[in-house]
């Protein structure tokens, strides 16, 4: 008889997994990710800012820097790079998942699926590239700590949010783990299992905010937006200007260029159909377009070009709002190496499709070159559909624990599609040491985002970083 082959890691048995998890705790023990001490190589953050910043709208950096300035939550928000590079160095297991990039805990949220059915999940992958799933863990534990401190919550109860929600991961992969894979694959968590989570973790208060929460999401949609961001000019729709946030294309071109970029525009919607379904580029057939408007969004995005599409269906009251946003080259790429994708904007989509138990039916992506002779990776996807998102500032601890525990779950979920669940489940074992260990790590984490909070606020003082205020986001 021949000698028998090894297997590969995906075709591995469960017992074979398990024992590879297992055995990453030799060269990464569970308790070592207790440990953040910045080295002296570190790099300076603010360099980190200002090198992602130049190769952005120059007009635009300084509502970035000014967004980022508002508090260490938000300059945490804008600060993916940062944490990626800090993180590079630190203990890694070896086991590799799909990663976020960027978990924080605003960027999980309530959305629509395609049969209209509300559901939480992680809604943000512009740095998502395969790495060490301990990142996003690590990324999600920090941003509770340092949202509870600007809730002023006492120690003990921070202490407890992170341990609950790193325990509900660890507990959620032991479970998928033991799952089939379609039944992986199938699990989502949709609103009536989000309000049946809810019961007995918040007041009567919160399950009532939690309602409305829902109520509200369901109300967002492109019918929304076109009440809210448009207006009628000479008998047409068209997108009501807010400058700087939201500026129509005839409002800061000539008119020349208007009709240059309007015809860049009008191809990228035809070729970016060619990413979707055929039956979803059949429904995106039926829309014209007929309005375009540069749009700031976020913290860490503002900067990037960022385009939205007015187009309207059946008649002029059918409108279709979708967001065309520039992908960029991940913040983990200089630590975990570069995407398998050439196109950034199918490396955001592809990245999203994994870890998303369901995905918007507009979502795609093209590359466009533009009237100023460079190329750019765009993804595209509706800009509103039943988005909801939480208020942390509002929240109490015990509102703030359940909300945790709902995102590890949500991340668990997200990370067994794609990375090994049994090896991952095995490393993490049935103890809370990993969960007592990202206490520690998300304290000390906290303590050096405010450090270079105040730094950032420093450099704008001195005059080295431009900063401008503007409401909303």
């Amino acid at each position: 008889m021949g000698q028998k082959q090894p297997r590969s890691a995906e075709h591995a048995t469960p017992a074979e997994r398990a024992a590879s998890g297992r055995a990453a705790r030799r060269t990464a023990p569970r308790s070592a990710h207790a440990e953040y001490r910045p080295g002296p190589q570190r790099r300076d953050p603010l360099a980190i800012l200002e090198a992602q910043s130049a190769r952005r709208v120059q007009e635009l950096v300084p509502i970035r820097y000014g967004r980022m300035s508002e508090s260490p939550f938000r300059f945490y928000r804008g600060a993916a790079a940062i944490m990626a590079s800090d993180l590079a160095d630190s203990p890694d297991s070896g086991i590799r998942a799909q990663l976020c990039g960027d978990a924080h805990m605003l960027n999980f949220r309530l959305l629509a699926s395609p049969e209209r059915q509300l559901v939480f999940d992680i809604n943000d992958f512009d740095e998502t590239l395969p790495g060490p799933w301990e990142w996003d863990v690590k990324r999600l534990a920090s941003s509770l700590v340092i949202a509870a401190r600007a809730n002023g919550f006492e120690d003990a109860e921070r202490a407890a949010i992170v341990g609950a929600t790193v325990r509900s991961y660890r507990e959620a992969m032991r479970r998928f783990a033991g799952m089939h894979n379609l039944d992986v694959w199938y699990t989502r968590m949709d609103a009536d299992r989000l309000r049946e989570l809810a019961e007995g973790r918040v007041s009567r208060h919160g399950l009532r905010g939690l309602d409305q929460a829902m109520a509200k999401a369901r109300t967002r949609d492109s019918l929304q937006a076109f009440g809210k961001l448009t207006e009628v000019v000479g008998g047409q729709a068209r997108i009501a200007a807010d400058p700087p946030l939201l500026v129509p294309l005839g409002d800061f071109l000539p008119t020349l260029e208007q009709s240059a970029l309007m015809s860049l525009f009008l191809g990228l919607v035809g070729r970016y159909g060619r990413t979707l379904s055929s039956d979803r580029r059949h429904l995106l057939s039926g829309y014209r377009l007929v309005d375009v408007a540069r749009k700031v969004v976020g913290v860490g995005s503002v900067g990037t070009r960022c385009w939205i599409f007015l187009l309207l269906g059946r008649d002029d009251d059918d409108p279709l709002f979708l967001q065309a946003k520039e992908a960029d080259e991940s913040v983990l790429a200089a630590h975990v190496g570069a995407s398998e994708y050439r196109n950034q904007g199918e490396r955001v989509v592809s990245g999203q499709r994994l870890m998303q138990a369901t995905s918007d039916i507009f979502l795609g992506w093209e590359r466009v070159e533009g009237i100023d002779g460079r190329t750019r990776d765009f993804y595209v996807r509706q800009l509103r559909d039943w988005k909801g998102i939480v208020v942390a500032e509002d929240m109490v601890p015990r509102g703030m624990r359940a909300f945790g525990e709902l995102c590890g779950t949500t991340l668990a979920r997200a990370h067994a599609r794609s990375g090994d669940r049994i090896a991952i489940a095995a490393y993490l074992g049935k103890s809370d040491v990993f969960d007592r260990a990202l206490v520690r790590f998300a304290e000390s984490y906290a303590d050096q985002n405010e450090r270079d909070h105040a730094a950032l606020l420093t450099a704008i003082r001195t005059g080295r970083l431009p900063a401008a205020e503007t409401e909303g986001e």
